[in-house]
């Protein structure tokens, strides 16, 4: 590898939030910056202010990802990748009772399937850079927040993919971590209203809907460019060896450590309580009994 060649890292998911801050972290870095989003517009200050390639890129979409890898190719002259930061991702705050077929695939078409599409498609590349696949985790992943199956079952499911790719990724020397994430500063909030036909219609249900969709924005999340500035270093720190997860955002280091040492029918009584469930609960119980 030519010790004097540009680092190239692509972000995907870059139209806003933590995609948009890293892929400027990156630029501020020195690194040759791909940012990748299905929003082309939103992207546009990225190119303006920082110099960033931007590319319409769909994760769920197959042949969206291999243009994306044969424009990289032809923009660097090279086939290098240094980093893969898999950061596109989508939410859905849903009871598991009431999430369609539709939301289902799309939600894991985004945070699981497009993830997997791009390490195939780019490995190649990064091999030959000896690089560095990073994943988007979260904390949902690990804690069982109410209404947030579907998405904490894909976060779930990154985690575990991200830590067998570190073992497979390591006779090629290709690192690979995954940032278990906390409250940040972003507009992945779900707006979706809670469906007219669901079970769970009861009084207080839209209190406890509305604060659970709001929870990070009402924790005094972490900035957005705070958590990009963590998560570019801990790109450029990562070792074969090191450590897998890194735990960003507000509260990811204790949720990350609440399951381990709290009882889980703690967790989840503080979790109704949190929620302003109790009522809602309580009325449901005696509806069905």
């Amino acid at each position: 590898m030519p010790s004097d060649r540009q680092k190239v890292a692509l972000v995907t998911g870059a139209s806003s939030g933590i995609g948009f801050a890293t892929a400027i972290e990156f630029s501020k870095r020195g690194y040759m910056v791909f940012a990748g989003a299905r929003r082309l517009e939103s992207m546009q200050a990225l190119k303006d202010d920082y110099g960033v390639k931007i590319f319409k890129l769909d994760v769920s979409d197959l042949q969206s990802v291999k243009d994306a890898k044969e424009y990289l190719i032809s923009e660097t002259g090279n086939e290098y990748l240094d980093i893969l930061y898999n950061n596109a991702g989508q939410s859905c705050t849903f009871p598991a009772t009431d999430v369609t077929d539709e939301q289902i695939k799309q939600c894991f078409e985004v945070n699981v399937f497009g993830p997997m599409r791009m390490v195939r498609e780019f490995v190649p590349l990064l091999i030959k850079a000896k690089g560095v696949i990073g994943f988007t985790g979260s904390v949902s992943g690990i804690v069982p927040f109410p209404f947030s199956c579907t998405y904490s079952a894909t976060k779930a499911a990154i985690h575990q993919y991200a830590a067998v790719l570190r073992v497979e990724m390591r006779p090629f020397d290709v690192k690979v971590i995954n940032i278990i994430t906390g409250g940040v500063k972003t507009d992945i909030e779900d707006k979706r209203s809670l469906p007219e036909t669901s079970i769970y219609n009861s009084p207080g249900i839209q209190t406890s809907f509305d604060e659970r969709r709001q929870m990070a924005a009402k924790n005094n999340p972490m900035d957005a460019n705070v958590y990009a500035k963590l998560v570019a270093s801990d790109f450029e720190n990562a070792t074969l060896g090191g450590s897998l997860n890194y735990y960003r955002g507000k509260m990811a280091l204790f949720l990350s450590f609440v399951l381990t040492f709290i009882p889980r029918r703690i967790v989840e009584f503080a979790l109704i309580r949190k929620f302003k469930l109790d009522t809602v609960f309580d009325y449901l119980r005696k509806k069905y009994n």
